[in-house]
């Protein structure tokens, strides 16, 4: 599984992070955030899912 984030759309509300610290970082200047790595390990999966279906913007794909 990859993910992405849409800069377009991310507003920064963090809950992606909140859900999968490991996969997703928060930029310092407005907290948007972007994955780590767009290869989500096998043990971080069921995170990535939550986080995208926590995101009110849509923002997160998974693919």
């Amino acid at each position: 599984m990859k993910v992405r984030v849409d800069p377009e759309r991310c507003q920064g509300h963090t809950l992606c992070f909140m859900h999968a610290p490991e996969v997703f970082e928060l930029s310092d200047i407005d907290g948007h955030s972007s994955p780590i790595d767009e290869e989500v390990p096998d043990d971080q999966q069921e995170k990535v899912v939550e986080a995208v279906r926590s995101c009110p913007e849509r923002a997160i794909g998974v693919f």
